[in-house]
């Protein structure tokens, strides 16, 4: 079975949907295929080593990337508890992608929310089981897989950044694993896999605007409320530690990025350059409109502040980012910012909530908007790539919404029952004389710097 090109997929299904999963239920060639078939399906050498890079490029986005990011953004003293935290999710889902999240999420089924267990182990998966691209080209299943298995690190990790500097290291750990497992790996297949519910309804997400940004915004902003508070807060210094590696973190991202939403095409071809021209453009318009609105309510722009822009124009652009037009992506990123930066600074505070590293600010405003807008800028008279035949603007639009709307409930309903589960278990929060101590010494015995 091959995957057709994108002007075909688009007539069947929704564009940015068929741009990352369709080619899952593609895997391996039939069985009952004639073995003349069989022989001529040689995966493409040029995709692959493309795939192989991206790849590379979203694990890179994790250790170092992520862990820079947030340790700059929490105090000296946590620094290491939050390298460690993003260390050891992402080795431990690596782990449970293979084992069973690969099946769970592309293991085949009709299920709209369920990928199965014909894959648990990786059964089936192979030197020679192959994915197809949009073209008439394969990809090794297995470059597939590891392309994946970098998201599936990765989301739960961005996670840890709400409820930083007073969570324990068992829980954070556990309620990742947890969480992957009826949160994730679902919503991974209703979006992505051709037999998923939202997929078949024609919701676009072309890289993870639903998948990643919104899920781990939504756990983000539950778990920094019912963590609860960091001690002091309020009264106590708790300014980032290091701007500088926060943003040395950030840049990493940047790049990293590239490999993952050019890499979601799953070829080397004009889809992935639109994509990396939109990833581009996009962060570099966020940017900009973060620091013009910071110099306008607080009178200077700050590093942290472009930094902050950096990260919202990438969580923005990536559901568009092979569907929107670059003139679309920068009107994206123009109006991502002051919009993230109305929940960091304003809408938290009115709140009260305590989310660390602004997760639900940044990634699941970001996410929200994103997913959004990427039903409007496809269209064609836009710059887009266009529309599923009959389908319209506004139709497009409610169906972006009822995506949005099932994954905040979906991750919202089941993210409080898996806190509740942890806390019973082992308990969610550090003792406050930890949380004093500081989470390097106290919760791992090391200290990141030394006088």
């Amino acid at each position: 079975m091959k995957i057709s090109r994108l002007s075909t997929s688009l007539g069947r299904v929704s564009a940015a949907s068929a741009a990352f999963l369709a080619p899952v239920v593609a895997f391996a060639q039939d069985a009952a295929a004639p073995a003349a078939e069989a022989a001529a399906v040689v995966p493409e050498k040029g995709d692959t080593a493309f795939m192989f890079i991206c790849t590379l490029l979203v694990f890179f986005m994790l250790m170092p990337g992520l862990g820079l990011f947030y340790g700059g953004l929490v105090r000296a003293k946590n620094m290491l508890s939050v390298l460690m935290q993003c260390t050891v999710v992402g080795a431990t889902m690596m782990l449970v992608w293979v084992i069973y999240g690969y099946s769970f999420a592309f293991g085949g089924s009709e299920n709209a929310y369920f990928g199965g267990t014909a894959k648990m182990f990786l059964s089936g998966v192979t030197m020679d089981s192959t994915a197809a691209t949009f073209s008439d080209a394969v990809i090794p299943e297995f470059v597939f897989m590891l392309f994946q298995m970098t998201f599936a690190a990765l989301t739960p990790a961005l996670i840890v950044g709400a409820f930083a500097e007073r969570i324990k290291f068992s829980a954070a750990v556990l309620f990742c694993v947890l969480w992957a497992t009826f949160v994730y790996f679902p919503v991974a297949h209703m979006v992505w896999d051709a037999n998923g519910l939202l997929f078949g309804m024609g919701a676009l997400d072309f890289a993870g605007g639903t998948v990643v940004h919104i899920n781990a915004g939504v756990a983000g902003l539950i778990g920094a409320i019912m963590v609860g508070k960091r001690t002091g807060l309020g009264k106590d210094m708790m300014a980032p530690h290091s701007m500088t590696l926060t943003l040395v973190g950030a840049a990493m991202l940047w790049l990293g990025w590239f490999g993952f939403n050019a890499g979601s095409n799953l070829e080397a071809s004009g889809g992935a350059m639109l994509a990396t021209v939109n990833t581009f453009v996009a962060t570099a318009a966020a940017i900009i409109s973060w620091c013009v609105v910071e110099t306008f309510t607080r009178g200077k722009a700050s590093m942290l502040g472009a930094a902050s822009g950096m990260i919202s124009g990438l969580v923005a652009i990536t559901p568009a980012a092979g569907i929107a037009g670059p003139m679309g992506a920068i009107v994206m990123g123009l109006l991502v910012s002051p919009l993230c930066y109305f929940f960091v600074a304003v809408v938290k505070n009115k709140l009260g909530y305590d989310d660390t590293a602004d997760v639900f600010g940044v990634h699941g405003v970001g996410g929200l908007f994103g997913a959004l807008a990427t039903g409007i800028f496809a269209s064609s008279s836009l710059g887009g790539i266009g529309y599923a035949e009959g389908v319209t603007m506004g139709g497009q639009f409610m169906t972006q919404l009822t995506a949005v709307v099932i994954t905040i409930a979906w991750c919202g309903i089941v993210s409080v029952i898996l806190y509740k589960v942890v806390d019973v278990i082992i308990g969610l929060r550090v003792t406050v004389e930890a949380e004093r101590e500081g989470l390097d010494l106290s919760s791992h015995g090391e200290a990141a710097y030394h006088s």
